[in-house]
């Protein structure tokens, strides 16, 4: 059941269109994540939903509800900054409490409901602590528990784990996946990180200069991207030029192509290809231009004569080493039917 639906969005800042018609549905209960790079405009979708920014055009709805013109205080939504935002004077229980009290709470419930957030987020015992005396992750749930504690339909995060280092980035990623699935909130989450995007979504909504490219699953976008610039922003891609045949790709006939004759773009992930040194067959041909060991694969480099090399990840069996440089190979699909062949390229092309 759908649970938040943006339709058609419009926003301007001058003669800057920074959303262009963006439409998204969310359903109840999981986790969207709004992916691009900076200047996309996913942070301004964010806000838009929030009621930080009013739409040119367009409509906000949460459940049966539209919001598009309600205030950020009548819309049940709970906002977690990039900066976490808390206040330095106050103590952990005083800044989870301060939304409550503005709204003027009864210090009875207040006291319950604070009590409440921070068993959630597992910080009970860090109550009396000032912001500057905690970690970037305990902030950060600082930050999420002040959130919760207004009892928001819907759960909205500003990339809040880009403060954190690398190691506390992937271990926040899982523990606030575990809270949203404990509490069962419908959550956006901002970010332009993918492998954070992976980590915590249940669906992705690709930006790209105010549009939105694709929405699918995590896996979905990986495997079947729709463009050439979804498959190279998710993951690792090789975007090539191909001709296209009787519906087959002429360098390797295996791989199926449900395009006309002509010119075409193959996107084929590093770990769907494979290399043998020399041979004849279909494929495509170069040479060994640089290889990184990384423990149980190899990842090679390839050239072929076209402006970007190949990227081919293979098993790598004990005791064998990488394929030395110039070594001649031959490159080919290992499973084609994980190859996409696309009639735009990169950029467009």
């Amino acid at each position: 059941m759908t649970h938040i639906a943006l339709d058609a969005i419009v926003k301007n800042f001058g003669a800057v269109r920074v959303l262009d018609g963006c439409s998204v549905a969310v359903d109840k209960g999981t986790v969207m994540t709004l992916l691009g790079p900076s200047g996309c405009g996913k942070t301004t979708l964010l806000r838009t939903l929030a009621g930080f920014v009013e739409p040119d055009a367009g409509r906000v709805r949460v459940g049966d509800r539209d919001i598009t013109d309600l205030p950020p205080n009548r819309r049940q939504v709970g906002y977690v900054f990039q900066s976490y935002a808390l206040f330095p004077h106050l103590d952990v229980a005083a800044n989870v409490a301060y939304g409550l009290r503005v709204r003027r709470v009864g210090r009875a419930e207040t006291q319950e409901r604070v009590r409440k957030a921070l068993d959630l987020v597992s910080l009970s015992a860090f109550a009396d602590r000032y912001p500057a005396r905690l970690s970037g992750g305990q902030q950060q749930r600082v930050a999420i528990a002040r959130a919760m504690v207004l009892e928001p339909e819907v759960l909205l995060l500003d990339e809040p784990f880009n403060a954190l280092d690398a190691k506390l980035r992937l271990s926040m990623q899982i523990e606030l996946r575990k809270l949203i699935e404990r509490v069962g909130i419908t959550s956006i989450f901002v970010t332009h990180d993918q492998q954070e995007a992976m980590t915590l979504s249940d669906r992705v909504a690709v930006m790209r200069a105010g549009r939105i490219e694709q929405v699918g699953t995590p896996i979905e976008i990986y495997d079947r991207p729709r463009t050439a610039y979804v498959a190279a922003f998710i993951g690792r891609a090789n975007v090539l030029a191909v001709d296209v045949a009787a519906g087959r790709v002429v360098a390797d006939p295996a791989i199926a192509a449900a395009r006309p004759d002509g010119p075409a773009w193959l996107v084929a992930r590093p770990e769907n290809l494979t290399l043998e040194p020399g041979g004849e067959g279909a494929g495509w041909r170069g040479t060994v231009a640089f290889s990184t060991p990384q423990g149980a694969t190899i990842e090679y480099e390839v050239a072929t004569g076209a402006p970007e090399p190949l990227r081919v990840v293979t098993l790598r069996k004990v005791g064998e080493p990488p394929l030395p440089v110039g070594t001649p190979v031959r490159v080919r699909a290992v499973d084609p039917a994980a190859c996409v062949v696309l009639e735009d390229g990169p950029d467009g092309a």
